[in-house]
């Protein structure tokens, strides 16, 4: 199974989605299954993963609805307050549904030392119970503090999207590099090849912007650990859906088939439990 692990779906909210600022006016609309179907279909994409866009229950509420009207949503990493006092409830209460995969707080707005506070590291620690992974959402000035969170959990699965968001634009690698490397060392770390256009200079990028990012994400994590992600429809800001799918899979066409599987689905398809 061809697998895209991280896509978003909306009804645009102006006052509820203001993360979508005056510079991203393509995203100030719905977007909804239909249209991500056929990009899927087009770029020969089985099936996908949706991830939280908002911070609340009814955002989760709402993937999963989607996801059981739609057959080729396999999996939904959702929200549910990790701070919260009743998390073990909360969590019963979803699991019941198995499209939840996965759980995501939006850890790039918050300080670096937030996630390793007693509150959030309370909610990290009930997710395996109900083997449920996280999304690690963060710019590189949280890696330091990911690899301590990381450490204290070593049987959780964790994903770090977009490869920790590295200054693609201007070409900044370090300490980037050397943190990304030191998180791959932990077996239980993935890592999602996704949302690296939008890094990049929306309007100006080349691939070979983004190729010797990429050499080092395969470096760390190899193709046992990495998996395929559009960000749609972010990535709509430097290109389109088949924009973000031939930069990985170009750059990938002299690897051996199986290794071509494992980042385009199996991964995928064995760090989220799918059936």
């Amino acid at each position: 199974m061809r697998l895209d692990a991280h896509q978003h779906f909306w009804q645009y909210d102006a006052g509820r989605d203001t993360w979508i600022d005056k510079s991203m006016v393509v995203l100030k609309r719905n977007f909804l299954p239909d249209e991500l179907e056929k990009e899927l279909k087009n770029s020969g994409i089985d099936g996908c993963i949706v991830v939280q866009a908002d911070q609340s229950e009814e955002e989760t509420d709402y993937l999963l609805e989607l996801a059981s009207q739609n057959q080729f949503i396999k999996g939904v990493v959702g929200w549910v307050d990790l701070q919260a006092d009743n998390i073990k409830d909360r969590l019963a209460h979803y699991v019941q549904n198995k499209k939840l995969k996965g759980v995501r707080h939006i850890l790039q707005a918050e300080t670096p030392d937030f996630m390793l506070g007693d509150n959030f590291t309370r909610g990290i620690k009930a997710l395996s119970a109900f083997n449920l992974t996280y999304d690690i959402l963060i710019l590189p000035k949280h890696l330091g503090a990911v690899l301590e969170l990381v450490h204290r959990f070593p049987r959780q699965r964790f994903v770090l999207d977009h490869l920790a968001k590295p200054e693609i634009k201007d070409q900044i690698f370090s300490p980037w590099k050397e943190e990304l490397m030191m998180l791959a060392e932990m077996p239980n770390v993935y890592c999602k090849v996704s949302g690296l256009t939008t890094e990049a200079d929306w309007h100006r990028w080349k691939p070979q912007d983004v190729h010797s990012y990429l050499d080092i994400a395969f470096e760390a994590f190899g193709t046992d650990r990495l998996m395929y992600g559009s960000d749609w429809p972010v990535c709509l800001l430097a290109g389109g859906y088949t924009t973000a799918y031939e930069l990985l899979s170009n750059y990938m066409q002299s690897f051996a088939e199986e290794d071509k599987e494992k980042v385009f689905g199996l991964n995928a398809q064995k760090f989220y439990n799918l059936e």
